[in-house]
């Protein structure tokens, strides 16, 4: 007999619809573009030729519709890990759930992840401004530490260097590291520059800023810039890139992140037009996302 999902783990709207994204099984594309904030779905969104479905709850705002022959979901997080154990968890549901008989579909959907996000970079030569790929993520937000993720061998390398980096700053964290498709990074790769992001689990504090709070570890950024894994090296901080990796691996889909560089942590700068910077990369996203598999 197959499993049936309880309905305390598994929560359906009396609509059907799943329980935080309010979304249908036919609402989604397998193609689906996540932003953190929910307005940055409509700036998306108007580069679409037609929309079938707009739908908002909470900050989980999504739009489906077709771009050049193509269907695409685009979909808003939030900020933050623990928003992307939900999205994730939630659209591999409607992939692959029978939410009717709340049962797992013998045919497995795989999924394409494209994060379109902001960032700041770690190193002095990264332009504000400019694209980076994460090709790795370090998380340092704890996520996966409640799956059963197991780490490739140049995962772990990574992971004992950010542990070593940290240990002295914040020793009860303990890091983990995930990795992008590398054939979504073999076919973006001329939108940026390939790096190693970091995760964060807090946009003050937990990514060195000292505003009024002084944090703990006074030479994080310092520290986590000086690890590398053969040409990688660690470039930029950010919320979710550790975690969307760590769940598209887990539930067998594909991601990829790209992150536009608003902020130079090391020159102190900011960008004086953070709305081009990003309307620059989602215009350069689509022009290879609509091109023809190889």
């Amino acid at each position: 007999m197959p499993e049936i999902i309880p309905q305390s783990e598994l929560i359906i709207n009396t609509d059907g619809s799943i329980y935080h994204l309010n979304l249908l099984p036919d609402d989604i594309a397998t193609d689906i573009i996540t932003v953190g904030d929910p307005d940055r779905v409509d700036t998306v969104a108007k580069r679409l030729d037609e929309i079938y479905l707009t739908k908002h709850k909470r900050e989980f705002k999504t739009v489906t519709g077709r771009v050049g022959g193509k269907d695409v979901t685009i979909i808003s997080t939030g900020i933050g890990t623990d928003n992307i154990d939900i999205v994730f968890t939630e659209l591999d549901i409607l992939a692959n759930v029978d939410l009717a008989t709340r049962v797992k579909k013998e045919v497995h959907t795989m999924l394409n992840f494209y994060r379109i996000g902001t960032s700041g970079a770690l190193r002095e030569d990264i332009a504000v401004d400019s694209t980076i790929i994460s090709a790795k993520a370090i998380g340092l937000e704890g996520l996966m530490h409640y799956y059963k993720y197991e780490e490739r061998e140049d995962e772990k390398d990574i992971a004992e260097q950010a542990h070593r980096a940290l240990r002295l700053g914040v020793p009860n964290i303990t890091p983990y590291v995930t990795s992008a498709d590398s054939e979504l990074v073999a076919k973006y790769t001329n939108l940026g520059r390939p790096g190693i992001t970091v995760t964060a689990t807090g946009f003050y504090g937990p990514q060195g800023r000292k505003v009024l709070a002084a944090p703990r570890h006074a030479n994080f950024l310092d520290n986590m810039a000086m690890i590398k894994n053969q040409e990688l090296m660690v470039t930029n901080l950010e919320m979710e890139t550790a975690g969307i990796y760590g769940m598209a691996s887990l539930l067998g889909h594909k991601a990829i992140s790209f992150n536009a560089i608003l902020a130079n942590r090391v020159t102190q700068q900011f960008s004086r037009q953070p709305k081009e910077t990003v309307e620059k990369l989602m215009d350069e996203f689509f022009e290879v996302f609509l091109l023809e598999e190889v």
